[in-house]
C-alpha cells in the first residue's frame, strides 16, 4: 500500500511485518483498534516468508487428531531438560499457556493450519519429547487470492524453488526427482508442472501455488487484506518517541516517501523487525568467533527494534545458551561478487553416505543431529571445524545432492569451476584440493563405510534416534542414515557457522511488553518474534520454536492492548 500516512494518531502501530508482526496487527484489528502496519521493505512478509514455515505450539486443538495427543506435563517436562535455566521459566510458562489459545484465535480469522502427523523434536530420547502433533504447518495457499498484491509479498529463497519459480515441499522434491522411475510420483508431480506453467504463461512473476514459510506470510497478508489492516511498505521507523507529558512510548519516527513523520499510537508500538543477524556490532558483542555474514536471516534485519528499544531504556532478555539459532551454510560467490548463501538444514546431512570432517579429516559430529547442534559442534571440536567438510560420493550425489548442487545428473560444472563444489577421482585428491591430511581423511571414511555396513555409529551414533532416523532415508537398511562412501568422484563443500535468525533479544514479561533494566514494563512498548528474547534462551527444542513463538507473542501484545485503554492524545 503506497501513499501518504493518514491519520496520523492511531491504536496501536506495528513494526515489522513478519508473522509476529501481522499475528498482532490481525488480532488487534479484531479487537475494533486501529492498526498500521510499517514496513521497511518493499514486500511484506519478513523472515517469515523465507522460512520452512514451521510453527511449534504444543498442546494445540490439532495434536490428538494428528495421532498425538498432547499432555502438559510431558511438555513442560521436556522443556525443563532442555532449556533448563537458558530463559525465564515464566516466559517459558506464558508461551505453553497462551500458544494454543493463540493458534485458535489466528485460525477462527482465517488462518489454515495442519499438525504433522510425525514430527519427532529435536531431543527425542528425553522424556516429555514429542513425536508429531506440536509441530503446525501452514496450508497450501493460493496466492491468486492476492490479486495485484501478489507481488508485495516476500519471494522465498531462490534456491528453494525449482524451474526458476516453482515453490516445492520436501516430498514434492522426493517425487520430481523419482518422476522418470515410478508412475506414482510422476502423476503427483504432473498437476504441479501444469499448474506453474499456466501460472507463468498468465503472466505471474513466480508460481502462485504457495507452500512452507512463504504460505504462511501469503495467508496473514491476505487476512491483513481482509481485515483492512492499514501497511506502508518502504517506510523506516528510525526512532521510538515520548510524548512531553506522558512516561509512555508513544510515538515513532518514520520515514516515508522520503519525509520524516511522527505518528502517535494510543496503546501500542509493537516492534517486530526481525532481529540482529544483519547489524555488524551487535553480532561482533553477543556472537562466538570466528564468525562471519553467514545469516540466511533478510538483510534487513539490521536489529532495528532492538537498538531502538535500548536507546528508550529496555534491557536485554536472559539468553544463556546462545545468542542465536544456528544453520551451517555454504557459500557460493558469484562472478559479480554476489555470495549465495545454502542452509543445510533437513535435506542432505541426515541421508546414508554423507560424512562431515573437520580440519584434521577426522568427524567431529553426528552429521543427522540438528542444524543448532551441527554448529555447536563445530565450534566445540577439537580440531578447528570452521569451515568444516561434507564429504559424499558419486551414489550420494546422484540421489541426493549436496547444498546447491542438484542431483539426478543435473548440471554442476559450474559449480566446481567457482569455487563452490569440489570434486576428485579419490579421497586421497579430494583431501588435497581441500588442504586435509589424505590419510586421516581416508581413514575416516573407512570407518564411515564400516559402520554402513553394521548400521551403527559407535563414534557419534548417527542415525540411533528418531529425529535423525526422520531426515534420514527409509529404504536404507540397517540404518536410514548410514551408507557408503567408496564410489568415485568423491566431491565436497565447505560450511560455515550461519544462522537462521538471532535468538538474544529485549526482555519482555508474559504480556510482551519491553521491560527496562529494572525488570519494569516500559509502558506503550511490545515486542515479538526476534526482537525478543527467546523464550527457550537459545536452546532449539523442535521444529517451528521461533514462528510459535513470535506469533503466540504477537497475538499477547494484541491482548494487553486491547484491555487498556488510550491514553490523551496530545495536543
Amino acid at each position: 500500500m503506497k501513499g501518504a500516512i493518514s491519520p496520523s494518531d492511531w491504536d496501536v502501530i506495528v513494526v515489522g511485518s513478519g508473522a509476529g508482526g501481522m499475528a498482532a496487527a490481525i488480532a488487534a484489528k479484531r479487537h475494533g483498534l486501529s492498526v498500521l502496519l510499517l514496513e521497511k521493505h518493499h514486500q511484506i512478509g519478513g523472515s517469515t516468508a523465507l522460512s520452512g514455515g514451521a510453527i511449534w505450539a504444543p498442546l494445540n486443538d490439532h495434536s490428538a487428531q494428528a495421532g498425538h495427543p498432547d499432555d502438559p506435563q510431558a511438555v513442560r517436562q521436556y522443556l525443563d531438560q532442555v532449556v533448563q535455566r537458558a530463559a525465564e521459566p515464566a516466559l517459558r510458562e506464558a508461551f505453553l499457556q497462551a500458544a494454543p489459545q493463540a493458534m485458535r484465535a489466528l485460525q477462527q480469522a482465517g488462518l489454515r493450519l495442519k499438525a504433522r502427523t510425525y514430527c519427532p523434536d529435536y531431543y527425542p530420547d528425553l522424556p516429555g519429547a514429542g513425536m508429531g502433533g506440536r509441530t503446525l504447518d501452514p496450508a497450501e495457499f493460493d496466492a491468486r487470492q492476492l490479486g495485484r498484491r501478489f507481488t508485495e509479498l516476500r519471494d522465498p529463497l531462490a534456491q528453494f524453488m525449482v524451474l526458476g519459480g516453482m515453490m516445492v515441499t520436501l516430498a514434492d522434491a522426493k517425487n520430481l526427482l523419482s518422476a522418470t522411475r515410478s508412475w506414482t510420483a510422476f502423476k503427483a508431480c504432473l498437476p504441479l508442472l501444469l499448474r506453474y506453467a499456466k501460472d507463468r504463461l498468465q503472466g505471474h512473476h513466480r508460481g502462485t501455488r504457495l507452500v512452507l514459510g512463504n504460505a504462511l506470510a501469503g495467508q496473514l497478508f491476505a487476512m491483513l487484506l481482509k481485515h483492512q489492516v492499514d501497511y506502508r511498505l518502504n517506510t523506516k521507523v528510525l526512532e521510538l518517541q515520548r510524548s512531553p507529558d506522558s512516561t509512555r512510548i508513544d510515538h515513532v519516527l518514520a520515514q516515508c516517501d522520503g519525509q520524516a513523520i511522527a505518528l502517535h499510537a494510543r496503546r501500542g508500538i509493537v516492534l517486530a523487525t526481525g532481529g540482529f543477524a544483519w547489524h555488524g556490532a551487535l553480532r561482533t558483542e553477543h556472537y562466538p568467533q570466528p564468525n562471519g555474514p553467514y545469516s540466511m536471516a533478510p538483510e534487513q534485519n539490521t536489529g532495528d527494534g532492538i537498538t531502538m528499544a535500548l536507546a528508550s531504556g529496555a534491557a536485554w532478555g536472559r539468553c544463556a545458551a546462545g545468542p542465536a539459532l544456528w544453520a551451517p551454510v555454504s557459500l557460493w560467490q558469484l562472478a559479480d561478487g554476489q555470495v549465495i548463501r545454502y542452509p543445510h538444514l533437513v535435506w542432505d546431512r541426515a541421508k546414508p553416505g554423507l560424512m562431515a570432517v573437520n580440519s584434521a579429516g577426522r568427524r567431529f559430529v553426528n552429521e543427522a543431529t540438528s542444524y543448532h547442534e551441527f554448529v555447536r559442534a563445530m565450534y566445540a571440536s577439537p580440531e578447528p571445524a570452521i569451515p568444516a567438510y561434507l564429504i559424499c560420493d558419486h551414489h550420494f550425489m546422484e540421489r541426493w545432492g549436496l547444498g546447491l548442487a542438484l542431483p539426478g545428473g543435473r548440471p554442476r560444472r559450474h559449480l566446481i569451476t567457482q569455487g563452490y563444489l569440489y570434486q576428485a577421482p579419490s579421497l586421497a585428491e579430494l583431501a588435497r584440493m581441500l588442504g586435509l591430511p589424505p590419510a586421516a581423511l581416508q581413514a575416516s571414511a573407512a570407518r564411515f563405510d564400516g559402520y554402513a555396513q553394521s548400521g551403527h555409529d559407535p563414534e557419534f551414533g548417527k542415525g540411533a534416534n528418531a529425529y535423525n532416523r526422520y531426515l534420514g532415508d527409509p529404504a536404507q537398511q540397517p540404518n536410514a542414515c548410514l551408507g557408503p562412501l567408496r564410489t568415485a568422484p568423491f566431491y565436497a563443500v565447505k560450511v560455515f557457522p550461519g544462522d537462521i535468525g538471532t535468538a538474544q533479544g529485549l526482555a519482555i514479561n508474559g504480556q510482551a511488553q519491553v521491560l527496562d533494566t529494572q525488570g519494569q514494563p516500559l509502558q506503550g512498548l511490545y515486542a515479538a518474534g526476534n526482537d525478543a528474547g527467546s523464550v527457550f534462551g537459545g536452546e532449539y527444542p523442535a521444529a517451528g520454536i521461533t514462528l510459535g513463538p513470535a506469533m503466540t507473542f504477537g497475538w499477547l501484545a494484541a491482548q494487553h492492548m486491547a484491555r487498556h485503554p488510550p491514553g490523551p492524545t496530545p495536543a
